[in-house]
């Protein structure tokens, strides 16, 4: 974080160039809280999707990753879309390369793919539709059930569909770096030093650790289970602590106990052995955020006929809600 004279000067400049820009801020609960208070919009996946289909802004900045970014871009073809960073990506996106996943489809012939919204452009353009964590069981619900269905790309989110629903999901053998990398014994451990907490899951986390909740469910979900909850409740957090910036707002007297999770070997980032923050979506800061909005740049732009073909299960995702 830059020293406080610096953090307020940039905060003013993006309030202005947000004014002058005619832009929309839009920015993911992961975001670092600075970048959360500055967005016009704040939420899950699903929540910015259809404040990217809504918006009449000249242009949408998007505080998030590049998943996100390529989400609203194909629901506003016409209305630049940029990203602070280029380089904030996705390792449950970079977990299903485009042709590894076209051969995946082409041997499950008749399945209908249902594909989580944190994946490519490309891979979207396979599916027919898209799913963010609210609303995946109500869309997996909704499908024939004679059908097939593939699930893709996160294994442990389609793990919790499949029990919910009761529906037997082929599934891509994806997972996000981060929900993998919290375990059973750390939470048993934080349960057992606050037995009065309550537990709030997301569901990409493996099952071992979704059997110790008392909530699983999407960002959005979580909060408001936060929002429902007794004003001094206590509350175990096991996903990206992002989120607890818009949970503290909404209770203040609450305490939020912070999860550390352990990276795989082969997946190891920032150097430390129990960090829990998304070091893709706190590639976004704000200097790069003032830079973004001064610039008109890093713009995010998608090949015509990619747009056209991964906006139909987009649209269908938020129709099903």
């Amino acid at each position: 974080m830059p020293p406080d004279d610096d953090r307020l000067r940039l905060i003013d400049e993006i309030r202005r160039l947000k004014r002058e820009r005619d832009a929309v801020l839009l920015a993911h609960y992961y975001q670092e809280a600075d970048i959360q208070d500055l967005a016009d919009h704040v939420g899950d996946s699903l929540q910015l999707a259809r404040q990217a289909a809504a918006t009449k802004a000249s242009c949408i900045v998007f505080c998030g990753v590049h998943f996100m970014a390529e989400t609203a871009k194909i629901l506003n073809p016409d209305r630049p879309v940029y990203l602070p960073d280029l380089d904030a990506g996705c390792s449950l996106a970079d977990d299903v390369p485009p042709d590894a996943f076209r051969a995946f489809v082409a041997a499950h012939p008749g399945a209908l793919v249902v594909t989580y919204v944190n994946s490519t452009a490309a891979v979207k353009a396979m599916s027919d539709v898209c799913v963010t964590s609210s609303n995946a069981v109500a869309v997996v619900r909704s499908l024939p059930a004679d059908r097939p269905v593939i699930f893709a790309p996160d294994r442990y989110l389609g793990d919790w569909v499949r029990r919910e629903t009761g529906r037997d999901l082929i599934l891509w053998p994806g997972s996000c770096e981060l929900h993998e990398a919290f375990t059973a014994e750390q939470v048993a451990a934080l349960k057992a030093a606050h037995p009065q907490a309550k537990v709030l899951v997301h569901p990409e986390c493996p099952q071992p650790v979704r059997a110790l909740a008392d909530v699983v469910g999407s960002t959005k979900r979580l909060l408001e289970a936060v929002q429902a909850g007794a004003p001094d409740a206590q509350w175990i957090v096991v996903t990206e602590p992002g989120i607890i910036h818009q949970m503290r707002r909404s209770a203040p007297r609450a305490t939020f106990i912070e999860t550390p999770a352990t990276p795989r070997p082969d997946r190891p980032w920032g150097g430390c052995v129990s960090c829990n923050t998304c070091p893709h979506m706190r590639r976004n800061t704000l200097a790069k955020l003032a830079a973004c909005l001064r610039n008109r740049s890093p713009e995010l732009r998608l090949d015509p006929d990619l747009l056209v073909k991964a906006r139909r299960p987009i649209e269908r995702m938020i129709a099903i809600g």
